[in-house]
């Protein structure tokens, strides 16, 4: 078994378990989703997803991540998965959320992170493929 695949699995399950239950009114939404991209200084990656809520709502989504620092790379995420809070409506999902974080990698990887935008965060987590070593910040960013 590889020595990463443990760490990563319980940083993922963490990650997903920390996000909190939904309070009055809220309604619970997972995002699937697909992301590829590059950095060199500069990072941005595009993808696609599907949000669906459980109240019934679904919708088909584009992902765009933009940002920077002392980063270098090239990854892909496939199958990702993630689970919002603080959400009232399907749109809410909608816009830019925040992110920082340092990151190392080679060959298969997986990762698991917690983005924000104002009361509603968003706990991801996917694997993938590439190479990555840096200190980064910037947005994650959901539109229709």
């Amino acid at each position: 078994m590889r020595s990463w695949i443990v760490p990563v699995a319980l940083a993922a399950g963490l990650v997903l378990a920390s996000v909190q239950p939904a309070h009055a009114g809220e309604v619970a939404c997972r995002l699937s989703y697909n992301l590829s991209g590059w950095s060199i200084f500069y990072k941005t990656a595009s993808g696609e997803g599907t949000v669906t809520c459980s109240n019934g709502q679904s919708m088909r989504v584009h992902i765009r991540v933009k940002g920077g620092g002392l980063t270098l790379g090239k990854t892909k995420v496939v199958n990702g998965k993630g689970r919002f809070t603080g959400v009232h409506s399907i749109s809410d999902v909608l816009g830019h959320y925040a992110f920082g974080g340092a990151h190392a990698g080679v060959g298969k990887s997986a990762a698991a992170t917690v983005v924000t935008k104002g009361s509603v965060s968003l706990a991801l987590a996917g694997k993938g493929s590439g190479w990555n070593l840096g200190v980064d910040a910037g947005a994650f960013i959901i539109e229709r």
